[in-house]
């Protein structure tokens, strides 16, 4: 129904974005909220998909064409829904995953949150061969040294918890990351390339 929304970024959760267009601010569920912080309060194009259900009128969000089309082939796979493919999306390795689907690698798909064995094998076999993704891997800056109370960590640790990490996951890799200073979508990136290794 939506192609897309251009509008100004008001508001950025761990969870979801708002745009405002018109006068109406449009919270929009995104795979990695944070990645849009340098556009705080600027004018941005995110494309966009609805999801309807019996008690809610859903908007995903996406920085391009090419992640909502790969967002789109997650969830046509029985057993993966929209917060699921979000998660998929936010580990930002769009390579390792459509090598891990054309390997059949099913222990690097069950390392995403909610994907067991079953749905890892059931996204081989409905998605071999029809993912062409070439977003390619974007390289993290690098993590710099600083002292406590590190408030970006914090923020990037919510949204792993929002995409469905577990809280003992999170424990340990957020212990890695102690004393160092980075962005929060940085920490994500980072966060997620090491729990699906």
């Amino acid at each position: 129904m939506y192609e897309y929304i251009k509008g100004i970024l008001t508001k950025i959760t761990a969870k979801y974005i708002v745009v405002e267009t018109a006068g109406l601010g449009y919270l929009l569920h995104v795979a990695n909220p944070y990645a849009y912080s340098g556009k705080m309060n600027q004018e941005l194009q995110v494309y966009l998909h609805q999801v309807v259900r019996e008690d809610a009128h859903l908007l995903y969000g996406f920085a391009t064409e090419e992640e909502k089309q790969l967002f789109l082939n997650l969830i046509s796979v029985s057993g993966i829904g929209p917060v699921s493919a979000l998660a998929i999306i936010a580990a930002d390795d769009n390579t390792g995953l459509v090598q891990a689907i054309e390997s059949k690698n099913i222990t690097y798909l069950t390392k995403f949150p909610k994907i067991g064995k079953k749905t890892a094998q059931q996204m081989v076999l409905d998605l071999e061969g029809k993912i062409n993704v070439e977003m390619g891997d974007k390289p993290a800056k690098s993590i710099e040294a600083t002292g406590p109370g590190n408030q970006e960590l914090e923020e990037a640790m919510e949204a792993m918890l929002a995409l469905g990490y577990k809280a003992s996951e999170l424990k340990k890799i957020k212990k890695f990351f102690e004393g160092t200073t980075d962005t929060a979508e940085n920490y994500i990136k980072s966060a997620l390339k090491m729990l699906v290794k």
